[in-house]
């Protein structure tokens, strides 16, 4: 495992069924699932997932973060025995380690192939982006168990789609295609299954073209106003954009932009 460091806790010198790569050079950090076949996600492993967005959130080498799987698929979901084991209090917490990504305030890239299910959906919806190929199948399989999904996938599928799509998935634990994700916007894009890597690495790089503090910022924005009232949401916006103008990297950028060069923003 590369090493992480956590401004208050410790991760485990061998983390459960994932592993993490640093890679400096291109400022970017990857979380791998690697419990093959089906890469399911234990409940310990999403604690630890958590912890590791947040140690990777305050490592300053990284600017973009990839969650990915090793072989044909990305998830089948979680660990369905550890449902009954864990405490109602641990349960409670789910949702909360699931959110992770959404709260990291990096852009996190989720790149899909494969099943998709449960937790392993439900992790990709709290990114950034998605990115899927044509082999890649979502759904959160719930009802077929006798439950609902419990760490926030109905709930952030619905902001997406609306609610006649949800229910659609949802209460029929339907499957929908990468393609049709795509369509219907909850994937950010659907590539050929042998590019998905190929797509990973540009959006990796375009994203770190950018202002790390714009980027920053607009993430937080949109999350935040993601269920304001359309005058509150423009009333944010605007003391953000206020709040850049006397930034450093906008500065630097109008600057690149007269001298027709590439701007070196410095999150600043």
């Amino acid at each position: 495992m590369t090493d992480l460091n956590h401004p208050a806790q410790t991760l485990p010198a061998e983390l459960d069924g994932f592993h993490v790569e640093i890679d400096p050079a291109r400022e970017r950090a990857d979380i791998v699932l690697e419990r093959p076949p089906l890469n399911v996600i234990s409940m310990r492993a999403r604690e630890q997932l958590r912890i590791t967005f947040e140690a990777l959130d305050a490592d300053t080498r990284v600017r973009v973060i990839v969650l990915r799987a090793i072989g044909e698929h990305f998830s089948s979901g979680g660990d369905i025995k550890g449902f009954l084991e864990a405490s109602p209090e641990h349960v409670s917490k789910l949702a909360w380690n699931v959110a992770a990504p959404a709260r990291c305030s990096k852009p996190v890239i989720a790149a899909a192939r494969g099943y998709c299910f449960g937790v392993g959906f439900e992790l990709s919806l709290a990114c950034d982006f998605r990115l899927v190929t044509d082999t890649a199948l979502y759904a959160l399989p719930e009802q077929k168990l006798g439950q609902i999904p419990g760490s926030g996938g109905s709930a952030r599928l619905q902001k997406m789609v609306g609610i006649t799509r949800t229910k659609d998935i949802v209460m029929r634990s339907r499957r929908i295609s990468g393609r049709q994700a795509f369509e219907w916007g909850v994937a950010t894009d659907c590539v050929p299954d042998a590019e998905l890597e190929k797509a990973t690495d540009a959006l990796v790089d375009e994203l770190r073209s950018f202002s790390p503090l714009a980027q920053r910022t607009a993430k937080k924005l949109l999350n935040d106003t993601e269920d304001s009232p359309l005058s509150i949401a423009i009333e944010l916006e605007g003391h953000c954009y206020s709040r850049l103008r006397s930034s450093a990297d906008f500065k630097e950028g109008v600057e690149a932009f007269h001298s027709k060069r590439k701007p070196a923003f410095t999150g600043l």
